[in-house]
């Protein structure tokens, strides 16, 4: 299942920190749109490495699948940076 939602948190000791809720299922919109674009682009890299251009969109669908319950943390400082891919 492709992952829908990434929540940014970012905290500074000076301010409030700030939340966003990125939907990621409406980026989904503009691949589909450029659908055969990026399946061309996708066949001439699998030919160009001699590679079966099948095996090529189930790595990147699985890597896409995988980015789900992704949790990466930053801090530097004071300030923190947390990125949640649900």
């Amino acid at each position: 299942m492709t992952p829908n939602i990434a929540i940014v948190h970012v905290q500074n000791p000076h301010w409030r920190g700030i939340r966003l809720w990125i939907p990621l299922f409406l980026l989904w919109v503009p691949v589909i749109l450029l659908s055969p674009l990026i399946l061309l682009v996708v066949l001439a890299m699998a030919i160009a490495r001699e590679m079966n251009p099948l095996r090529v969109v189930k790595i990147f669908w699985d890597m896409v699948c995988g980015l789900r319950g992704t949790d990466v943390r930053v801090a530097a400082d004071s300030n923190r940076v947390l990125v949640r891919i649900l």
